[in-house]
């Protein structure tokens, strides 16, 4: 809800509460500014009755806040409809896009792993720990990158980010020993680190909670729909360009699939706005429209809006733990996908390519209609947990010996749609409490936990590969994880998400 006040109860405010992480200060002298209870990038909002500036001390950048205009009455639901419709579309295909280029990016050496261990040699140990290494410089730097990302504004940020990930990504190509490919892969997540939940943290600045489940289910549908493009690509590019220019398919690979991510790069500098008041594609009344249905969703909420409180809370320990537990899920079958398909009699890599989207289709629609039925329910523990249920079930029975290649699609089918939409639905989690700089350090910090799976499920499948002979006792242990990272979202206060 909006507030004015005048000038002596303005002044009263300011001196009140010396806490403030943002504090409006009116410049122009109109004599009335409206004080609203929650901002686009987590602190108070300020706006200004006849659209003047506005110091925020968070991070020191001087937005223009659109005037209030008292006599407009309520938008309705269908011009609501369009301005959300409008900033979606504005906003998601292009974040999309780039989220495909980064999972490409990430994951490739999945498809790489084909050829690669053959021509340098190198052991599924190896493989595995150098898949998982990515994680270790994500986990390192990722809190201080959202942190930054704040600060700074997304549209530098996201930029820096993915050029020089996109940079490292096509080094790859040059790597001929174990120590070069987890220095590279090392790297590689240090420069990554912080876009996942830089975007996320990015969305609750333009989407209430009411809206965030459909918005974050279409961002992250990036992730089947880079396994949809990227596993026919990958195999075809295995196979089509292997012995050009003396080169192997594994390092044209890494050369092709990293362009996209630089040139994306460049684009987020003149395509991303840093907030809803620097976005000229938006009339002043739909800037309003959007800030205020912002103000309305968090104020009266139990949220938690400092960085220290968001590291010293149970609530985001609990998410992270729970997230640690159920990401084994989505990195299993991200790293090792082609490698269980192949286990089935299938050795082509386009065949392997083709088999591997079918997972991820049936995920991409997955994880669409369980989040749009959280939005419209407005139910969020139990749209996270049964996914999760599903994807642990699938790793497990994908494990079985002896089973036909049918029954092993239909469990990786299973355990990758799960997984999906345990992913979107969990996402919708800790923003319903967490805002400003907790949002920022709480979401990374969750996420980092979560990427801490990452290198944990791939180093120790690989390991256990090698050992065992097999990938089956990996993929038991982390089925059951997964059902236990179930159990904990439902430790989470229904009243506290359910927005």
């Amino acid at each position: 809800m909006l507030h004015t006040l005048d000038d002596q109860a303005l002044t009263a405010w300011n001196e009140a509460d010396e806490q403030r992480r943002v504090r409006p200060r009116r410049i122009a002298s109109s004599g009335r500014v409206a004080v609203g209870a929650a901002s686009t990038n987590g602190g108070a909002l300020a706006v200004g009755a006849t659209g003047q500036y506005i110091k925020n001390t968070d991070n020191e950048n001087t937005v223009m806040i659109p005037p209030v205009d008292a006599t407009r009455p309520p938008a309705s639901p269908a011009e609501e409809n369009r301005v959300y419709a409008k900033v979606a579309w504005r906003l998601i295909p292009f974040l999309f896009l780039c989220y495909v280029a980064a999972y490409l990016d990430r994951v490739n050496v999945g498809f790489a792993k084909l050829q690669m261990l053959d021509d340098l040699r190198f052991s599924s140990t190896v493989y595995g720990l150098g898949a998982g290494i990515f994680f270790i410089g994500y986990v390192l730097f990722e809190v201080p990158s959202n942190i930054i990302l704040h600060r700074v504004g997304a549209r530098r940020w996201i930029a820096r980010i993915m050029i020089t990930w996109g940079m490292i990504a096509g080094l790859m190509m040059f790597v001929q020993t174990p120590m070069q490919f987890y220095v590279l892969r090392l790297l590689l997540g240090i420069a990554e680190a912080g876009f996942i939940p830089g975007v996320l943290l990015y969305l609750t600045y333009w989407f209430p909670p009411a809206r965030r489940g459909r918005i974050v289910a279409l961002f992250l549908a990036a992730i089947p729909v880079s396994s949809i493009i990227g596993g026919p690509l990958s195999g075809w590019i295995l196979e089509a360009f292997s012995g050009v220019w003396g080169l192997r398919g594994w390092q044209w690979l890494f050369v092709i699939e990293t362009i996209p991510s630089l040139v994306l790069g460049v684009m987020v500098l003149y395509f991303l706005d840093d907030r809803v008041a620097d976005a000229r594609w938006l009339s002043d009344a739909e800037k309003q429209l959007v800030t205020s249905r912002l103000a309305q969703e968090s104020s009266g909420a139990d949220e938690i809006s400092g960085l220290a409180d968001a590291l010293r809370s149970g609530r985001v320990w609990l998410l992270g733990v729970a997230y640690f537990s159920f990401a084994t899920s989505i990195y299993v079958t991200s790293f090792w996908l082609p490698t269980l398909i192949r286990t089935r009699g299938v050795s082509d890599p386009m065949h392997i390519g083709l088999l591997t989207a079918l997972p991820y289709i049936v995920g991409m629609v997955a994880m669409y209609a369980v989040n749009e039925h959280a939005d419209r329910t407005r139910e969020r523990r139990w749209h996270a947990a049964v996914p999760c249920f599903l994807a642990g079930a699938g790793l497990m029975l994908s494990a079985l010996p002896g089973t036909h290649l049918l029954f092993g699609m239909f469990a990786l089918t299973l355990a990758t749609a799960g997984a999906c939409s345990a992913l979107a639905a969990f996402w919708s989690l800790p923003g319903a409490f967490l805002t400003g700089a907790a949002a920022a350090a709480g979401i990374a910090l969750i996420n980092s936990l979560g990427n801490i799976a990452g290198f944990v499920s791939t180093s120790v499948i690989g390991r256990m590969s090698d050992i065992f002979g097999s990938t089956a006792p990996g993929l038991y242990l982390f089925g059951a994880l997964v059902l236990v990272g179930a159990a904990l979202v439902l430790l989470v206060p229904a009243k506290l998400v359910n927005r």
